[in-house]
């Protein structure tokens, strides 16, 4: 008779050791990044207990948004034998963090009296917002006449090489949150900071736009991972 496989789940664990528990009894807070990762996949795999599933997505990984940005198959190579279920839960979960975000930064909750005081401020808020750095990703952060943030707006998601930029979408939000200036920005792909001429001829276009709109652009940010390039701190834009 074939020898049943041990799937290993949160409740084969000591009821004090447990993450689901002591989450409920002390909250969210009182466990790890691990443990949560472990509460969502619910269930280890062949030969490997579900917290060590967990540990091991974080250690191939590095990182939550990386897990996040994971695909199936990479997630497969992560942890030979995760299948679809967890694989789905993991995704679902992410994407309702994606959007609860998104929800509270249409109406400014994060942003209330922060004030961009200089570019890298800009580099850091917006960066946080790119899920995927393997397509260009352009956003819009509408600004009162203080530079104090209204919002910022993800308008376009590109190809490898390109996002796709209209004046009429770049604007639109601005005046929805009836924005006194703009700054733009977008990752790079490539890792490399340095404008395109795409990149200058859209600042360009924005900027004429902005003067007609009464809407002023203030910066272009080139967001990489670990660097920025700012239109205004390299006088490209006035």
């Amino acid at each position: 008779m074939k020898e049943r496989k041990k799937v290993w789940t949160v409740s084969d664990l000591p009821v004090e050791e447990r993450p689901r528990e002591r989450l409920l009894k002390l909250g969210p807070q009182s466990v790890s990044t691990g443990e949560l990762l472990a509460i969502i996949i619910a269930s280890g795999v062949k030969d490997m207990p579900v917290m060590m599933a967990a540990q091991s997505l974080l250690s191939y990984f590095g990182s939550l948004s990386k897990i996040a940005d994971a695909s199936e198959q990479e997630l497969k190579l992560a942890v030979k034998g995760m299948g679809p279920a967890k694989i789905a839960r993991l995704k679902a979960c992410f994407e309702l963090a994606k959007r609860l975000e998104n929800e509270e930064n249409k109406n400014g909750l994060h942003y209330k009296d922060e004030k961009i005081t200089n570019p890298s401020v800009a580099y850091s808020l917006v960066k946080k917002h790119i899920r995927a750095y393997r397509k260009e990703h352009f956003f819009v952060v509408s600004l009162d006449s203080r530079n104090r943030i209204l919002g910022i707006d993800e308008i376009s998601i590109g190809t490898l090489e390109a996002s796709i930029v209209h004046p009429r979408e770049t604007f639109e939000s601005a005046i929805k949150r009836h924005a006194a200036k703009i700054i733009i920005a977008h990752n790079h792909p490539s890792d490399d900071p340095e404008p395109s001429e795409d990149d200058i001829g859209i600042t360009t276009r924005l900027k004429e736009a902005g003067l007609i709109m009464g809407i002023e652009l203030i910066d272009h940010i080139v967001i990489c991972k670990n660097s920025f390039f700012s239109f205004k701190e390299k006088g490209l834009i006035f």
